[in-house]
């Protein structure tokens, strides 16, 4: 293996990494995948809520730093697939406008060069590709789009219904969330989700969801021009004397270290990762790290405004699988704030494990059994927006992540309003903070939205990746995942992530021709 040369090097396997490669695979194309972790292992505490959230079992171990040198415990794992291995599967595409120039209370959105009539096709095969069900025409917001949602939307449990109703009585509008489950409610027979309560953070035992594993990196590896390597991390790119080319990728696999060789190599590790592996692979021609000449790797990191509450009533709730609604109606503001607030979106349902982790704090001698049996759980997304200070460095060799919260005004607003609201529905008695990330208001560890280190631009001084997510400095580098966003939106970024990891595949496959 250390001798061959690859026409393709994929880097990840992730919603970016995975995607890819499912697109290259037909092209005949030799590829090498590499892929840090193995394959994330099926068994049964994948539904267990204390190995899962109290454990942390499917998350590394490594430590990272904040700006202060204090530890950081990542909620992030390394696997086959990625963290869409654990992902909710919930798939949004941005609104039109969300790729515009965008003022907010705490600052400016940024404009993309792109735009949402760019992305749509790329969005409609991303759709068909993992599996997404919903219904178009209920949100407001929502952009338009060419075709419907391959599948029909997942239904609402009895529960859920009536607060739909009551929402609906309200004067709002709420929708289904487009999911990337495998559920079919027609023949349960024939489906492979089967509608449990262990799936929006934990892995799936049965494969129901559709992942980057099970949808993209299983389908590319049928391909006998594709090769997977597991458990083979990534140390450093080197690069040709003049610094143009990458020349060899420097792996550790095992006990060894391999250097492999292609004609392209795409890195597509995370957004984090992504960064902090160019930053360590700086050189001579690259001082300050691979493709840095505009010192923007590792700048404008981007996480989301990102929080969870419980909202306990008097009326049980034996709701199983409850993330199957979502609400935009403060997406762009509301009258008297005239700027963007957020999107909220239902959780997986709570059980008394994952109450526990906050039970000290909101609920000493409450019976935890009963909280979670009367709790409607609830997911707020607001934008944050792109600092040069929020960044990713290496320092001795380990990650340094330094974030300070912006434009939080109006992920308050909605938290605030979206209380009263619960309370009007007889929906929120009592609202408690829930951390299935930690806490109510997401910290630094919660890097599931993660995106915008290497940001994609026309100006070689003001991004690191052109419109193709090609280094501007290195003439066969790519970066495809999260880290090309110049904002962040207030919606999931995993469908764009997808969505662009096809259309530059399309771009990768027009060079190799």
């Amino acid at each position: 293996m250390s001798n061959d040369r690859y026409d393709i090097i994929i880097i990840g396997t992730g919603a970016g990494g995975g995607t890819l490669a499912y697109r290259l695979a037909p092209s005949g194309k030799r590829i090498l995948v590499l892929e840090r972790g193995a394959f994330l292992p099926r068994e049964k505490a994948n539904w267990d809520t204390v190995q899962v959230f109290h454990k942390e079992r499917y998350h590394t171990t490594e430590v990272w730093h904040d700006r202060d040198g204090s530890e950081i415990h990542p909620g992030t794992g390394y696997w086959v697939g990625g963290n869409t291995k654990v992902y909710g599967g919930a798939l949004f595409r941005w609104r039109e406008r969300d790729f515009e120039r965008v003022v907010h209370k705490g600052g400016i959105s940024p404009a993309w060069p792109l735009k949402y009539r760019d992305f749509e096709p790329y969005y409609t095969e991303a759709e068909k590709l993992y599996e997404v069900r919903g219904q178009r025409g209920l949100d407001p917001t929502e952009p338009s789009a060419s075709e419907a949602y391959p599948f029909p939307r997942i239904s609402h449990e009895p529960r859920i219904q009536e607060i739909h109703d009551d929402l609906k009585a309200r004067g709002l509008h709420p929708f289904y969330i487009p999911l990337a489950i495998k559920l079919n409610e027609v023949n349960r027979r024939l489906s492979a989700c089967i509608r449990c309560d262990t799936c929006d953070g934990f892995p799936c035992l049965v494969n129901g969801k559709a992942d980057a594993d099970v949808n993209c990196v299983q389908p590319a590896t049928s391909f006998d021009n594709v090769t997977l390597l597991t458990e083979a991390e990534v140390l450093r790119l080197h690069t040709s004397p003049s610094g143009r080319e990458v020349t060899s990728v420097e792996v550790k696999h095992g006990d060894r270290i391999t250097n492999f060789s292609a004609d392209i190599v795409v890195v597509a590790c995370g957004a984090i990762n992504s960064a902090a592996l160019l930053l360590r692979s700086a050189n001579d021609r690259h001082p300050n790290g691979l493709a840095n000449s505009s010192d923007m790797v590792g700048r404008n990191f981007m996480k989301h405004q990102n929080g969870a509450i419980v909202g306990i009533t008097q009326k049980e709730n034996p709701t199983t699988f409850q993330k199957t609604m979502a609400i935009n109606d403060f997406y762009w503001g509301e009258p008297g704030f005239d700027y963007p607030m957020g999107h909220v979106q239902l959780l997986g349902k709570v059980n008394k494990d994952t109450i526990a982790l906050d039970a000290p704090k909101f609920a000493p001698g409450m019976a935890l059994e009963e909280i979670a049996r009367r709790s409607v759980d609830w997911w707020l997304t607001a934008e944050d927006l792109p600092d040069p200070n929020n960044r990713v460095t290496v320092s001795n060799g380990k990650i340094q992540l330094s974030y300070t919260d912006n434009n939080s005004m109006g992920f308050d607003r909605l938290l605030d309003r979206w209380t009263g609201i619960l309370k009007s529905i007889n929906c929120g008695d009592t609202i408690l903070p829930c951390s299935l990330y930690f806490r109510k208001k997401i910290p630094i560890q919660g890097v599931a939205h993660q995106c915008g280190t290497c940001r994609f631009g026309e100006d070689p001084t003001d991004s690191v990746l052109n419109l193709d997510c090609r280094t501007h400095d290195v003439d066969n580098l790519y970066v495809v995942d999260g880290s090309f966003f110049r904002s962040s939106a207030a919606v999931n970024p995993t469908l764009t992530i997808i969505a662009n990891a096809l259309r530059v595949g399309d771009r990768i496959l027009e060079r190799l021709r």
